[in-house]
């Protein structure tokens, strides 16, 4: 996931602000980490350069 997302994506569930925890990155992007909302206290994960922003209730 490139950095600069940050400023486009949001919360799926409630549209809060994302907060960006890096585990893992390179010159180019994030490789793992977690985005998590302030609001609703729900982490998505990025795993492999992927953020998942599936809402947490879809099953």
């Amino acid at each position: 996931m490139k950095k600069d997302l940050m400023e486009i994506i949001c919360c799926p569930t409630c549209k809060g602000d994302l907060a960006l925890s890096v585990v893992k990155e390179d010159e180019k992007e994030i490789i793992t980490g977690t985005l998590k909302c302030g609001k609703c206290d729900v982490d998505y994960p990025i795993e492999e350069g992927i953020p998942n922003l599936l809402p947490k209730n879809i099953k």
